[in-house]
Formats: C-alpha cells, sequence, structure tokens
C-alpha cells in the first residue's frame, strides 16, 4: 500500500502543470472566447431547467433536469462535505478562495464541454445513444484523434471509481455509529470491511438497473439532500451570525499568504484549491457531458446552460457553507482532516447532534454519488471495447467499494487526483479546439430565441 501510494504521489507532480495550464489556462481563454456568455444568460439557463423549453419530439434518454441531477448527483457529495477539509486541512483557510476561482471558470468550461455532448453524440455497439468526451473527440475532430478518446477512457477506469465516497462513508459510519466497545472487540479492519460490503449491496441494486433508474433515484434524492443540508448549515450560520464576515475576510486574507506553511508555497495553496474544485465540481474533467449528451434536448447550447449550472450550485453554494461552518466553529485548527473535521464542526455547532445528521446527509450523498459513478466507468470500458463488456465494470466498481472501506484516505485521495489530472487533459484539449464550432452554434441558437420572442 505504502509503495503505491509513493507512487501515485510522484505522479501527480507531473500532472499538475498541464492539469493548471489546460483547466485554469484553457478555462480562462473559454471565458473570454465566448465574453461571457453563460453568465450573461444565467436566468435563461434556470428557465431552461424549469422545463420552459423542453422540446417533447428531442431525442434522448432523460430530461435536462434529470441530466442536470444525476450530474450534481455525482458531484454534490463527499467532495463538498469532506474534500473541502481536506483543502482547510492541506492549505488552511485562503485555499477556498482558489476553490471558487476554478469553479466560476468551471461553469464556461461545462458550458462548452455539455454543448459540445449534443452536437457530436454517437452510439454505441448495442445503438444506444451516447454523449461525452469520447465521442465529441471522436466525431468532432475526427478518428485521427482517437487516441485522446482512448486516452480519457482508461484513466476513466480509475477516475470514476466511487473509491473517495467509500472511503469516507465509512470514516462517518466508524465515527459516529460504530460503538467503541465493539470496534474493540471485533477489529476496526472488520468494522470497515462489514461497511465496504453492505455498502456495495445497497449500491449494487442500483447501478445494475441503469441509466433511467440512475436518473430516477438521483431526480428524487439530490433536491432534498441538498436543501437539508443547506438548512442545517444555514441554522449554524445564523446562531453564529457574528462571525460569518471574519470566516470569509480570513478566506480572502489567507488566500495571498506567500508565507503560508502549505507545501509548495504560494502555488501549492493554488493547486490545492484547483484539484479540490474539479474534484467537487469535475469541471474540465469530461463526466457532466456522458449524462447531459443523454438530454432529451436537440439543442446543444441549451444544455450547455443548464449544465453550467452544476459548478455554482455545487461549489459557490455548497462547499462555500460547508467551508464557512468549518471556520466559524473552529474545526479548521484541529488536526483531522477529510469527514472527521466536517464531523467536528457540526458536533460543535448543533447541540452535539450534528454528527448524527450529518451521518444522514452523507449517507444520501454518498449513495447517489456512487449510482452515478459508476454509469460513467461503464461509458468509459464500452467505448475500449463494446457495450456488453462495459456492463462488467459495475463489477469492478462494486468490489472497490469494498477495498475503498479499509484504505487510507491518502490512497483513494491521491489515487483520484492522479486519475482527474489525466483526464482533464484529453477532454479540455479537445473542448478548446472545438470551442470555435460552439460560439458558431450559440450565434444561431440566439438569433433563433430572439425572433421567436419579437
Amino acid at each position: 500500500m505504502e509503495s503505491l501510494n509513493s507512487f501515485l504521489q510522484e505522479a501527480i507532480k507531473w500532472t499538475e502543470w498541464p492539469m493548471f495550464l489546460l483547466l485554469i489556462g484553457g478555462g480562462v481563454f473559454l471565458v473570454l472566447y465566448s465574453k461571457g456568455l453563460p453568465y450573461r444568460f444565467f436566468r435563461h439557463a434556470i428557465d431552461i431547467t424549469r422545463g420552459k423549453y423542453e422540446d417533447a419530439s428531442a431525442v434522448g434518454d432523460v430530461s435536462s433536469l434529470q441530466a442536470l441531477s444525476a450530474a450534481v448527483a455525482a458531484t454534490v457529495g463527499l467532495g463538498n462535505i469532506s474534500g473541502v477539509a481536506i483543502a482547510i486541512h492541506d492549505g488552511g483557510p485562503g485555499v477556498v478562495f482558489w476553490i471558487w476561482v476554478t469553479a466560476i471558470i468551471g461553469m464556461c468550461i461545462k458550458f462548452y464541454s455539455c454543448s459540445l455532448s449534443i452536437m457530436f453524440r454517437g452510439k454505441d455497439s448495442n445503438g444506444a445513444m451516447q454523449g461525452g468526451p469520447m465521442f465529441y473527440i471522436t466525431k468532432g475532430l475526427g478518428e485521427k484523434y482517437k487516441p485522446l478518446a482512448i486516452f480519457f477512457s482508461i484513466a476513466g477506469l480509475f477516475g470514476f471509481l466511487g473509491v473517495f465516497t467509500a472511503n469516507q462513508f465509512t470514516e462517518t459510519f466508524m465515527e459516529v455509529v460504530a460503538p467503541d466497545d465493539n470496534i474493540a472487540s471485533l477489529g476496526e479492519f472488520n468494522w470497515k470491511l462489514g461497511v465496504g460490503i453492505v455498502l456495495a449491496l445497497v449500491s449494487s441494486l442500483v447501478i445494475f438497473g441503469g441509466l433511467k433508474n440512475i436518473a430516477k433515484v438521483a431526480t428524487a434524492i439530490v433536491p432534498f439532500m441538498v436543501m437539508v443540508y443547506l438548512v442545517a448549515v444555514l441554522v449554524v450560520m445564523v446562531m453564529n451570525a457574528s462571525e460569518i464576515l471574519p470566516s470569509l475576510q480570513l478566506i480572502i486574507t489567507e488566500a495571498w499568504n506567500f508565507n503560508t506553511l502549505v507545501t509548495g508555497g504560494f502555488w501549492g495553496l493554488v493547486i490545492i484549491g484547483v484539484r479540490r474544485a474539479m474534484f467537487s465540481n469535475e469541471a474540465g474533467l469530461g463526466s457532466a457531458p456522458m449524462y447531459h449528451g443523454q438530454s432529451k434536448n436537440n439543442e446543444p447550447i441549451r444544455e450547455g446552460l443548464v449544465a453550467m449550472l452544476g459548478p455554482f450550485i455545487d461549489t459557490i453554494l455548497v462547499c462555500t457553507f460547508t467551508a464557512v461552518v468549518i471556520i466559524l466553529s473552529g474545526a479548521y485548527k484541529e488536526d483531522v482532516s477529510g469527514i472527521l473535521m466536517t464531523l467536528s464542526a457540526f458536533n460543535a455547532s448543533l447541540f452535539g447532534y450534528g454528527d448524527v445528521l450529518l451521518m444522514i446527509i452523507v449517507s444520501a450523498f454518498a449513495l447517489s454519488t456512487l449510482f452515478t459513478y459508476s454509469y460513467y466507468g461503464v461509458k468509459s470500458l464500452s467505448f475500449l471495447t463494446n457495450a456488453k463488456i462495459g456492463k462488467w465494470y459495475n463489477v469492478y466498481f462494486v468490489i472497490m467499494i469494498v477495498f475503498a472501506a479499509v484504505a487510507s484516505l491518502d490512497l483513494v485521495k491521491n489515487l483520484i487526483d492522479l486519475s482527474y489530472a489525466l483526464m482533464v487533459i484529453p477532454n479540455m484539449i479537445a473542448v478548446l479546439l472545438l470551442a470555435p464550432k460552439v460560439n458558431k452554434e450559440a450565434k444561431i441558437y440566439f438569433q433563433k430565441l430572439k425572433s421567436e420572442h419579437r
């Protein structure tokens, strides 16, 4: 385990600059190239999501709202609760500012990538409609770029494992539910193994049902679980209202702390923020286009606008609230990381029952994330082989849930960080090369929209 972890840490260092240049540099280029289009039509995006422009005759498997819910289900989860805590533990409160910056840029990246997912849809070996980086690379750029699609899919076989979620769910369970005397008698490893097996079995019930089952469950769970979490966080913030502004000030001032003790100094601080934001909202990663590419929508720009709401909901709202609670509670000063830091913050702020409430929320977050991540992995393996073999990814996925339950946080975090960085490279290259086609499509779409409202 230690040798594998050391290898992952070394490999991550080699991916830092390519990831940063493509994700942040490429993202800033898209913001300027689009003239801020996604931000200017934010309200229109909300109207689309509400179903105002729904087309019953459009092809696809799920509605735009279901696609957004499923994509958000994969991002609004443990990344927001424990991912933010890991970022603050590794980089201090200032890292949250760089999470914000990455998320705002990420909104534009998602607009482009998810528009492309509708523009260049493909079919798998069963003839079922598909979308995602593999298809806009091969159909948009041409077959000569297929090695990029293969590279993305291979990285996805590891990046789309639910190992981080399974690991952090197990940590939460062990901290809140598992009695200390039973842990002592049965052993911590056996307890974690048992939790992993149960989580794997529960996940299997939905995972093996396919996309429509996943979309239905995600649409039912996601809005409710986000609301419960936000209400809990707002209660904490209202009770500590005088500490909100000082917490936000600390985030902003520490973001420019060139003397930070973070490994790598100021550069290390920024990189931690970029990685955790990417982990939180997956902008630039290429995962969300896989869902949005299956929406019942024939308008690429419309789908892109819906998709760009994801980073706003996931990071600007949910991650910020989590960070403020961690900072105002003082939990960020404790020598704990991940979900244990967030549990400490909630427990200290909600009359000693915050950890139980967070356990319930984490359970919903964990399950919905696992349901949606498995789908991404199936599509990656299907592209590399065929749809029949692709379904076997779910077996591998379920087995890895059990492995993650007993593995260390460092190991699963490093595995995902490396896989994500490798996935960003081919995806962002494709998005940047195909951006002119999205701009051309946007011009046509808004001209048509304008004529319809005359």
